[in-house]
């Protein structure tokens, strides 16, 4: 089996990595301090095994499982035993080892892991169908009794400022008296997501991602903890 260790404490690794060099079917194939890392690889590569840390800054073990579309069987290696009933909540987590690791707990765990058949079905939610029709190129906003249409393709970001929200087009922006739940009913569900309560933003206009924050244009926009997973799995959509 291919393997993957995803471990933010670089003692973790090693060990990990001693112990599944003393298992003849496993191969370990990449080791990542962060999941942002693993995702990367993940969307390139194809692996039978992860080794997942669940407490790990910014993005924790169950935010990076949420961003996988068929994720492959999961042992789930951790100092905290609060957490073994949330754990389970998904059917791709064979065991859950708690730290430090012995030698014969990683055996039970890689056997349960041998013996478990994947389903074929994702774990994640199922991201909406795109709006057809017409009405989703372009909308209107009303700015001094003047109704001024605008092209959805050309929006970069809609920020919220109290009770108005800032429309940053390639060109222009636009400051409407709207709340960002209004503006998204109008915009196509594949193009933009929210990533923080206070911004929406266009996926086809990203440049960069970095840490909490995405670079489109010249604006540098947060990202809250709660939708990351959902971004990082559209990401993967494009």
């Amino acid at each position: 089996m291919n393997c993957i260790i995803i471990d933010d404490e670089q003692t973790s690794r090693v060990i990990l990595s001693q112990l599944c060099a003393q298992q003849e079917d496993l191969h370990v194939v990449g080791e990542f301090a962060n999941a942002i890392q693993a995702i990367k690889y993940l969307n390139q590569e194809e692996v039978d095994l992860i080794f997942l840390d669940i407490h790990m800054p910014d993005f924790s073990g169950f935010d990076f499982i949420q961003t996988l579309k068929l994720p492959p069987r999961i042992i789930l290696t951790t100092s905290d035993t609060s957490l073994a009933l949330d754990a389970f909540e998904y059917e791709c987590i064979v065991d859950y080892v708690v730290k430090p690791v012995t030698l014969a707990r990683f055996e039970k765990a890689v056997q349960k892991a041998r013996a478990f058949v994947p389903t074929t079905t994702s774990s994640t939610v199922t991201v909406p169908k795109a709006k057809s029709g017409i009405s989703d190129k372009f909308f209107y906003v009303n700015i001094d009794r003047t109704l001024i249409k605008i092209d959805t393709d050309f929006v970069n970001v809609i920020e919220a400022k109290g009770d108005y929200i800032l429309i940053k087009t390639q060109a222009k922006e636009y400051r409407v008296h709207s709340t960002l739940k209004k503006i998204l009913d109008k915009l196509p569900v594949d193009q933009f997501l929210q990533v923080h309560r206070s911004y929406v933003i266009n996926l086809m206009r990203i440049v960069d991602i970095e840490d909490n924050s995405i670079l489109i244009e010249k604006d540098v926009i947060p990202i809250s903890r709660s939708k990351r997973p959902e971004l990082m799995r559209r990401l993967d959509l494009l």
